[in-house]
């Protein structure tokens, strides 16, 4: 439990670095291109398994 405590103290003090340092807007700039590059991978990886489902032939 004292380890998660540690893992959430840690992950708030970055937070808060990020947030009173004036890095607030690259961060979430940061954010929303990891975002879309992260639906972009989704939709090709979909369209990939329904394409590959396709070629496998009759049960």
């Amino acid at each position: 439990m004292l380890s998660w405590a540690i893992t959430f103290l840690i992950i708030a003090l970055v937070a808060a670095a990020l947030g009173f340092g004036g890095l607030a807007g690259t961060a979430m700039s940061a954010a929303q291109i990891v975002f879309y590059v992260a639906i972009v991978l989704l939709v090709i990886s979909l369209i990939g398994g329904f394409v590959r489902r396709g070629r496998v032939g009759p049960p």
